[in-house]
């Protein structure tokens, strides 16, 4: 890797994770550990061969590593305790981002996945949980849930609990519920978004 030659730590920071990916491959990373085919569709756009190299350098870094995954003899890359500290600057990131966000995808690709760590990152940041709700996302591909409790947020795939209210909606819109830039009463008045069950549970979760 190339070095800047400064003694920062934002500079030797950027000498690991600066380079084009490495973030996004971080990012696919805190949603769980992953196999080389799944980061490959994880992150459209990406050549294989950078990929491979792009691993290689931080699994070298100390950022990730290589695991044997379940029983079987495949291998999957997960991040090392230190490499998932790299929540924090990430979740700072999303939540930097929602001006960009606010035009929509405009062709750009979306994978749902994203939405469990861009969701939590945003209402974490402003939103406080009197009861425990459970509220389905449907955006486009498979369902999944949205979880929050006092503790937090937390989005995964449905694991068979009883939903408070499932909201249909493009991505933009649920992200912009989710950073309070978009109140819930216009995307309703707009067409944006379907609610079946309690609307007050959406209008807690998303502070809205």
């Amino acid at each position: 890797m190339r070095g800047y030659g400064q003694y920062c730590g934002l500079a030797r920071s950027l000498e690991i994770v600066g380079d084009r990916w490495n973030l996004l491959i971080v990012r696919q990373l805190l949603i769980g550990p992953a196999r080389y085919r799944d980061l490959i569709g994880g992150l459209p756009g990406i050549a294989t061969n950078l990929l491979a190299d792009r691993l290689r350098d931080l699994e070298a870094a100390g950022v990730l590593e290589r695991q044997l995954a379940g029983k079987g003899s495949a291998v999957e890359y997960a991040l090392t305790p230190w490499g998932a500290q790299l929540r924090e600057p990430i979740e700072s990131l999303i939540r930097w981002s929602a001006p960009l966000m606010t035009r929509g995808p405009q062709g750009d690709s979306f994978r749902p996945e994203w939405l469990a760590l861009a969701l939590p990152a945003l209402l974490d940041a402003r939103v406080k949980i009197q009861a425990a709700a459970t509220v389905g996302l449907e955006v486009g591909g498979a369902p999944f849930q949205l979880r929050a409790t006092r503790s937090g947020f937390e989005v995964g795939p449905q694991d068979g609990l009883d939903f408070d209210a499932t909201v249909r909606a493009d991505p933009a819109c649920v992200l912009g519920l989710a950073a309070g830039a978009l109140a819930l009463d216009d995307a309703r008045a707009l067409g944006m978004i379907e609610i079946d069950g309690a609307e007050s549970v959406v209008r807690a979760v998303f502070g809205a």
